[in-house]
């Protein structure tokens, strides 16, 4: 059973993004797109929000292709 997930910021998750190789592509009003350009390519939305919902972070987690403890151990890092 994976650990309990904080209330985290979009700006917290970014920077954990960023950590792992991803790259802010564009934005639209508060939503910030995060591009990977390594093999598999991938795309993750992430809104800048003061606090993100669980199951958006949630989701967030699993197309960046991480578990919820390498999230945790990345968070705990920034």
């Amino acid at each position: 059973m994976s650990p309990k997930l904080p209330v985290v910021s979009g700006a917290d998750v970014i920077r954990v993004l960023e950590r792992i190789g991803f790259e802010r592509a564009r934005q639209k009003g508060s939503h910030i797109a995060l591009i990977r350009r390594t093999e598999p390519i991938k795309a993750i939305t992430v809104p800048k929000h003061k606090e993100l919902a669980r199951g958006t972070l949630r989701a967030i987690i699993r197309q960046a292709d991480l578990s919820v403890p390498e999230f945790l151990e990345h968070l705990g890092q920034i």
